[in-house]
This record gives structure tokens, C-alpha cells and sequence, in this order.
């Protein structure tokens, strides 16, 4: 009877240890599926990562062949924007270009002072961008400095460097504002002068005032070239207005009004910077030039009355509702 107690119970024994076999081969079996499962998984997922790189890289690789066939020069090619960058490679290739359009003329009138070197600068990167430009730099001095004269020859623009002192009479004495008389009429005649004395009637181009202490986007540029006689926008940060503009009938472009604060009553309450003139009206109209004694805040008017009428004005910059200038004069650092 003892015997066979002892037995039965070495077979439960056996059978219990053979489960546990059985078991832990089960289970060793099932870590083992699911660990290839796991592996298969994350190829997968690294398979689809490299395709959708490759896809990139294609799609970068295509810009970049796209783009250096218009550039001369290296370009970085971000794949998530190629195709905003090849219209931005279109767009460059129409700046800076010479083309058989007319030459912008812009006078700049400048004078010694801690930011000029920094107005300048700013200027001539964008002036860089524009076709068919030509800078007349007119200094308020008695000589031409080295500071700008170093500036223009290491520029790359095609430029006519000048001198001409202001009158001792209406130069701004020091603690006088600067609206007290009138800045740039000596530069803006000589440069009026010179433009007479060497170009003809069978030049073509348009005539701008760019004052150095405001900032032009390259949009104005292609705006000007419009010009017939006379083309008027609006100026940004002016005349005491977010924007100071001329009011143009949607349908013609043609001028109805003016919206300024400042004088309201000039002939043409418009900014420096918010005309152009065709070359020809400048040479037609030789009696055309700036003024001293005139009240403040008219040399605009004063320049513009002898050229043509508000009802001849063109609105541009989309039917004068585009701002492509602001009037940012850089404040004094002491």
C-alpha cells in the first residue's frame, strides 16, 4: 500500500514538471513570435522612413537642377519649399538684370552724420535688385568724403557721385528741427542739372527722389517703370498717418483726392518719396527745379506743379492701395 502511495505521487511529480516544460516552452515560443513581430514592425516603419527621405531628396535634387539652370550662382535648396523656391528664382532673375526697360534715376541727397553709412547700406541692397538702375548721390558738402565715395565704388551699381553745398543761409542751425528749412533743394537741382547736361530725348527711364532716410521694397521698382508722366503711390509712416496716399477711382487708377493730415491744402499733399517722373517730362520741362522760399511742406507740390496737374497723376501700386516705401528715418544714436 506504501508502494504505491510513493508512486502515485512521483507520477504527479512527473506530470506537474512536464507541465511546467510544456509551459515554459509555450511561452518561450510566444516571446519568441512576438519579438519577430517587433523586429518585422520596425523595419517596416524604418523601411517607409528611408522611401518618404528619398522621395525628399529626389524632390530637392529635381529644384536644385531647376534652379541652376536659371542661376549662375550656388543655391541652397530647402525640399519642403522647392516650389516656392523656383518662382522665387523667377523672380530674382527679373531683378538686378539689365532689359531693354526704361533706367530708374534715383537722386539721393546725403549728409555727414553717424547713421549715414547705414542709411546708405540699406539702400544699395535693394537698389542691387533692381534692373536698369542708375544711384546719383549728391553730398551736402564741400567735397566729396571718403566714406561715400568708398561706399559707391565698392557697390556694384552703376552711380554718378556729386558734391554741392547747402547755402550757409539755409543750412539747420543746431538745436533748429528739421522742418524749420527746407534739406536737399541744392542736391536735387544738381542732380536735376546733370540729368539735362547728359542724358536726351533718346534715353528712356524715370526720374525718383530717394531720400536716404527711407526704405524701399524692390515692388516699387517694378511700379515705377510704369510711369508715363507722372506715377504717384503711397508712402508708409508719414505725415503723422499710418499711411499717407492718394485716393484713385478703382476703375481708372486716375486720382480723386488725397488722404493727408499734414497741409492738407498743398497742391499735391504727397511725400518725397511717393512720385516718379518720366525722363521726358523732366527734359521737356526745363524750368522745372526745387525751391527755397516756399512754405514748408511744399517742395513737393513745388516740383510737381511745374511738370503736370492732379488730373494727369497715375495711380499705381494696384490702383494706389499697395504701400512699397516707408518713410523710417533712423533716430540719432547720440
Amino acid at each position: 500500500m506504501q508502494i504505491k502511495q510513493q508512486s502515485s505521487n512521483m507520477t504527479n511529480k512527473i506530470g506537474k514538471s512536464f507541465s511546467r516544460l510544456v509551459y515554459s516552452i509555450s511561452l518561450s515560443r510566444t516571446i519568441v513570435v512576438l519579438g519577430f513581430v517587433f523586429v518585422f514592425w520596425q523595419s517596416w516603419k524604418y523601411m517607409k522612413a528611408q522611401e518618404e527621405l528619398t522621395r525628399q531628396s529626389l524632390e530637392a535634387i529635381k529644384a536644385a537642377f531647376i534652379a541652376c539652370k536659371n542661376v549662375k550662382e550656388p543655391v541652397h535648396v530647402s525640399s519642403a519649399t522647392s516650389a516656392r523656391m523656383c518662382d522665387s528664382i523667377g523672380e530674382y532673375n527679373e531683378f538686378g538684370e539689365t532689359n531693354d526697360g526704361p533706367t530708374i534715376f534715383a537722386i539721393t541727397p546725403t549728409f555727414t552724420r553717424p547713421v549715414q553709412e547705414a542709411e546708405l547700406t540699406r539702400l544699395l541692397q535693394t537698389f542691387l535688385l533692381v534692373p536698369n538702375f542708375h544711384w546719383i548721390v549728391i553730398e551736402d558738402s564741400e567735397e566729396k568724403t571718403p566714406l561715400v565715395t568708398n561706399l559707391l565704388a565698392e557697390s556694384g551699381l552703376t552711380y554718378t557721385h556729386m558734391n554741392t553745398p547747402t547755402p550757409i543761409r539755409y543750412k539747420l542751425g543746431k538745436n533748429e528741427q528739421v522742418w524749420n528749412k527746407p534739406r536737399g533743394v541744392e542736391q536735387r537741382n544738381a542732380a536735376l542739372r546733370w540729368i539735362r547736361n547728359n542724358l536726351n530725348e533718346s534715353r528712356s527711364g524715370v526720374v525718383y527722389f530717394a531720400d536716404d532716410d527711407n526704405t524701399y521694397s524692390r515692388q516699387l521698382f517694378k511700379e515705377m517703370v510704369k510711369v508715363e508722366r507722372v506715377g504717384v503711390w503711397p508712402v508708409g509712416l508719414v505725415g503723422g498717418l499710418m499711411v499717407e496716399k492718394p485716393i484713385c477711382d478703382e476703375a481708372t487708377s486716375k486720382v480723386t483726392g488725397f488722404n493727408a493730415i499734414l497741409k492738407p491744402e498743398r497742391p499735391f499733399p504727397i511725400d518725397m518719396a511717393g512720385f516718379a517722373i518720366n525722363l521726358q517730362v523732366i527734359l521737356e520741362k526745363e524750368e522745372a527745379y526745387f525751391a527755397y522760399d516756399i512754405p514748408s511742406g511744399f517742395q513737393e507740390s513745388e516740383i510737381l506743379k511745374k511738370v503736370t496737374s492732379r488730373d494727369e497723376l497715375e495711380g499705381l501700386a494696384r490702383g494706389c492701395t499697395e504701400v512699397y516705401v516707408w518713410h523710417t528715418r533712423t533716430e540719432n544714436p547720440f
